[in-house]
């Protein structure tokens, strides 16, 4: 049997871009002389901008005007990351030369916009390990659906069922099981005893804790 194949959530997977996203929709909030909830980015987390700006922040409910204010806030994003930079999690790089060595095809599903992910894949020297990209362009329903994972699937050449999916968010996790993939849920965003309920096949704190291996035992 062919190998397993790897899709990976990004943000609290492969990097965590919380700080950078926070200051981004506070720079945007600024620039449109808008307010935002107290909790917003707690609970908007995993979600695309289009649920995020009508249903969480409910600034506006027109499609023109929620697709421009959602540009500038990835463009924002974009500027912050060029002032500050960005670094992989911890384990990350270690972890994606294991999958590489295996011969295990690695893809990127997520609600982040794809021109964020090349920029930063770039600047960590990380694009070589992913085969390819699913991003809030290439899916009409974001997670919990499952679409974002069954895309991913599709790229990396094998069926859903024979794919393990890396996920931190509660959003994710449920697509990663609705796709009937096999999740490893990361401890970055939520604890262990939250993790626990989710029917998450394995928790890690890092995911250099995995070897190739593992993989295979998840989905054989």
């Amino acid at each position: 049997m062919s190998s397993p194949g790897a899709l990976f959530d990004w943000d609290g997977v492969i990097i965590d871009s919380s700080w950078h996203h926070e200051r981004s929709w506070e720079r945007l909030a600024a620039e449109e002389k808008r307010s935002l909830p107290p909790d917003h980015f707690k609970r908007g987390f995993g979600m695309k901008n289009e649920v995020i700006i009508p249903q969480l922040l409910g600034w506006t409910e027109d499609p023109e005007e929620i697709r421009r204010l959602s540009l500038r806030k990835e463009a924002l994003y974009r500027e912050i990351v060029r002032e500050s930079g960005i670094e992989p999690l911890p384990g990350v790089k270690t972890f994606l030369e294991r999958l590489r060595a295996a011969g295990i095809p690695c893809v990127i599903a997520s609600s982040t916009h794809r021109e964020n992910i090349d920029l930063s894949l770039a600047a960590m020297g990380l694009s070589g390990y992913f085969r390819d990209i699913v991003t809030a362009e290439d899916v009409s329903h974001g997670k919990p659906h499952p679409e974002p994972f069954l895309k991913a699937a599709a790229k990396a050449g094998r069926p859903p069922e024979h794919c393990v999916v890396f996920e931190d968010a509660l959003t994710g996790i449920e697509a990663g099981i609705a796709a009937g993939a096999k999740v490893v849920a990361v401890a970055t965003t939520n604890p262990r005893e939250v993790l626990e309920k989710t029917g998450a096949a394995r928790i890690v704190d890092r995911l250099d804790e995995l070897e190739a291996v593992d993989l295979e035992r998840l989905v054989g």
